[in-house]
């Protein structure tokens, strides 16, 4: 459960915070003022800090850099009020996370601490590599075969050098992980690391988001916005699927790698930025330009240094140690006891072609330890976690998807409730938990871990709901 420090001296909007982050499942703590801010932090580093600008003593600028002293990779979000957006813009300068105007729309200020935290688990949580499943953390790089040895190696020589890599390899290999584990042991591992999903964001939000805008750029701009590739300056920012970014933005990178400057939406000041670039995708570049889909001078640009990851068909020696690995890892995040596995269901592992490469294979792992009911793990269990996670139901010739798109556009078009998209989502979520809690036997416990919900939370949408549990399990 993470753990937010918010640093407001109002105290309403102090308590306002903790109800709403203690509802979301968060640990909220709160301070008055800068000084006391930063008492707390030095007994205990939290893993996000809300930081308001105007503050009595020491100002929301000086208190950010006496926390970017402390720990440099905490990240901070900025509140400030429309005529303070200048020194918000500032602070972002000297390594804010980012920055959020009051009042400000309470999904929009979820969103931002959602990204934070994220970001701040990115730079923070170690990546292991060429460790024994015994050994590893929740996040490490596993696999000692020839090909992973070779990624190894790759990483070492490259992470101390300031090259630009592009990171190729199908979906589901872990090159999120590589481009972490370049990250943490280059020489800007202080500075901050930036995720950016090229394929998530709409193509009219990607330029926004990479390189920010001037007020009055577009309709809504009401003030000046930095984009992340200012905000990671000095550090560096992972563009990750850029084989699915759209032409047109694809010339503004190009320019940021050949002149190390960018300008924003909108404006016409040249900026100086100075990031490390790591790229990544699953997608064939080579025909992509031979289909004028990718820029070849960008494609050039962006292979300084290529990392290929290994499919897992192509490296089966590791299976064994992936499958030791997921089976303790899962085992303690469903809070149960490992119960093992089966040679002969190993074996059925081992012979699977893995099209969905390590991911596919961690989530059959965890669905087979749900599956299983705390007995060994069988054959059967197996076969039953692969069928579910490679097939599509189909009735009356519609795929589920289809399905529910055409329930979702039926709920939509009738009836005149205000709240259509509550409604909507509401009837998701009461799915989405029953059936978690189905699948735990009404452990509610286990149900928050698998749907990464805090206990209360899970608790309070339960009463929300009204759901009926058929089975309880005492906890």
């Amino acid at each position: 459960m993470s753990n937010i420090l918010v640093i407001d001296d109002d105290d309403q909007l102090r308590k306002s915070f903790h109800k709403l982050l203690t509802e979301e499942g968060y640990n909220a703590e709160s301070a008055a003022s800068g000084e006391a801010g930063l008492e707390k932090i030095q007994i205990k580093v939290p893993d996000l800090v809300i930081l308001d600008v105007r503050l009595p003593g020491m100002n929301g600028l000086e208190t950010f850099q006496a926390i970017h002293d402390i720990e440099p990779k905490l990240p901070v979000i900025i509140m400030t009020a429309f005529g303070t957006t200048e020194t918000a813009i500032e602070a972002t300068k000297m390594g804010a996370f980012d920055y959020i105007l009051k009042p400000f729309e309470i999904p929009d200020m979820l969103s931002v601490i959602k990204q934070a935290l994220e970001a701040g688990r990115f730079m923070r949580s170690p990546i292991e590599m060429d460790v024994m499943p015994d050994d590893a953390s929740r996040e490490a790089i596993i696999g000692r075969s020839k090909p992973m040895q070779d990624v190894y190696k790759a990483i070492g020589r490259v992470s101390s050098a300031d090259a630009t890599v592009l990171i190729r390899g199908e979906s589901g290999t872990g090159k999120e992980l590589v481009a972490r584990a370049i990250y943490q042991h280059s020489l800007r591992a202080q500075k901050p690391f930036l995720v950016i999903n090229c394929v998530a964001i709409p193509e009219n939000l990607l330029e926004s988001e990479l390189f920010g805008y001037e007020k009055g750029a577009f309709t809504g701009a009401s003030h000046r916005r930095m984009g992340k590739i200012e905000q990671a300056n000095g550090g560096t920012v992972f563009l990750d699927e850029i084989g699915d970014m759209p032409f047109s933005i694809q010339a503004k990178i190009l320019r940021l790698l050949q002149e190390k400057s960018i300008e924003r939406l909108g404006g016409r000041e040249t900026i100086p930025v100075d990031v490390r670039i790591i790229a990544a995708t699953n997608r064939d570049l080579e025909t992509a330009l031979a289909e004028g889909r990718f820029r070849e001078d960008l494609y050039y640009r962006l292979k300084v240094v290529t990392i290929s990851l290994p499919p897992l068909r192509e490296r089966q020696d590791d299976i064994l140690l992936l499958i030791e690995y997921f089976l303790s890892r899962y085992a303690e995040e469903l809070d149960m006891s490992n119960p093992g596995i089966t040679k002969e269901a190993i074996a059925t592992l081992s012979s699977h072609r893995w099209p969905g490469n390590v991911r596919e294979l961690a989530n059959t792992i965890q669905k087979a330890l749900i599956f299983n009911r705390g007995t060994p793990i069988h054959p059967e269990d197996i076969v039953q976690a692969i069928s579910s996670e490679s097939s599509v139901t189909v009735t009356n010739g519609k795929s589920a998807n289809q399905i529910i798109r055409q329930w979702v556009r039926q709920t939509i078009a009738a009836g005149t409730e205000k709240n259509k998209f509550d409604t909507i989502m509401d009837h998701f979520a009461s799915i989405m938990i029953g059936e978690a809690l189905n699948l735990t036997e009404g452990n509610r416990s286990r149900a928050a871990k698998l749907l990464g919900l805090s206990r209360p939370t899970l608790h309070s949408k339960i009463e929300k709901y009204g759901l009926k549990l058929k089975t309880t399990v005492n906890e």
